[in-house]
């Protein structure tokens, strides 16, 4: 990055002629809070995965509708707000950070402790696609273990139970195949 400039978003190519954009995501993220976007031809699932576990927070493929990349910028603008605390809110699922409380159509939810800290994770990087590994680690420690990856299942179809059953918009966690979860920012259409 140029010095004395901040960006409030990055998009970056995977595909760039010196250095791969993974390792450019995973040399930035240490010291650079700013959303990364990838946006690239590769549509391998192993591409998306490497590079949001490299600290990317979203990835699309190319083509890609501009509106798309539109609201996964503002998204990400969005979130990263979050990111100090505060309350979530899609539709009408509310989630307060600081109070710790959960509540879908007005109506409180109670969560077990796992349940919220997965749900914590997911709001507080709301709209971005997570790895199963990244999601299991940051909950169970353990990023490969296959009984990590059961209790990751076991717990996101709890959540999606309580979060969705008495919502007028079902659906707050979409899954991505192969790779992992996403909290939706905005509900179905």
């Amino acid at each position: 990055m140029v010095p004395g400039m901040q960006p409030d978003v990055i998009i970056l190519d995977i595909g760039l002629p010196r250095i791969d954009g993974i390792e450019v995501t995973r040399r930035l993220r240490p010291s650079v809070q700013t959303p990364i976007i990838v946006l690239s031809v590769r549509a391998a699932e192993s591409d998306k995965i490497a590079a949001l576990d490299a600290g990317a927070d979203d990835y699309l493929t190319k083509p890609c509708d501009l509106g798309e990349l539109l609201a996964r910028i503002r998204t990400a603008l969005g979130r990263a707000t979050l990111k100090d605390g505060g309350v979530f809110t899609a539709g009408d699922l509310v989630v307060d950070v600081n109070r710790q409380t959960v509540h879908v159509a007005n109506e409180p939810v109670r969560l077990t402790e796992t349940e919220y800290n997965l749900l914590k994770v997911l709001v507080l990087n709301a709209g971005k696609l997570l790895t199963q590994g990244r999601l299991a680690k940051e909950n169970w420690g353990k990023e490969s273990d296959a009984d990590a990856g059961q209790k990751l299942r076991t717990t996101i179809r709890s959540l999606r139970q309580k979060l969705d059953a008495n919502s007028s918009q079902p659906g707050h966690i979409a899954t991505e195949p192969g790779v992992g979860y996403r909290l939706r920012v905005t509900p179905p259409e």
